[in-house]
């Protein structure tokens, strides 16, 4: 019988390999991206200290559009930039964790640096 891989457990494959190679500093902290299908999620970390430094994501109250889209995707992205300023973080370390480059990953990194965070 041919059993047929998990797609979530090869996404955390790769986060694995990718975190292997990326690390997030005080000075440049890690950008970490969570897509479920509802929602995506958007955290800066220090791993350093093992801290997370601001977070957002289309599952907070106050966001009212539907969260699983790519509207939405930019918004968080615009949004996670602008607490990033408030705490005076300009450069990070990009962290698509595991997903690929596209879709709503892609727009939320698009609207990151539309808000003013350099990666």
């Amino acid at each position: 019988m041919v059993k047929k891989p998990s797609r979530n457990e090869a996404r955390l494959h790769r986060h694995v390999r990718v975190r292997s190679k990326i690390s997030g500093t005080a000075e440049r902290p890690r950008l970490n991206v969570f897509r479920s299908l509802n929602h995506i999620y958007a955290q800066i970390i220090d791993d350093v200290a093992g801290v997370t430094l601001v977070a957002a994501s289309s599952a907070e109250k106050d966001f009212g559009a539907p969260g699983g889209n790519k509207e939405a995707a930019r918004k968080v992205g615009q949004l996670i930039a602008k607490r990033a300023a408030e705490k005076g973080i300009t450069e990070v370390v990009f962290d698509r964790g595991g997903y690929l480059y596209h879709g709503r990953v892609k727009e939320l990194a698009e609207g990151a640096r539309e808000g003013g965070l350099k990666f």
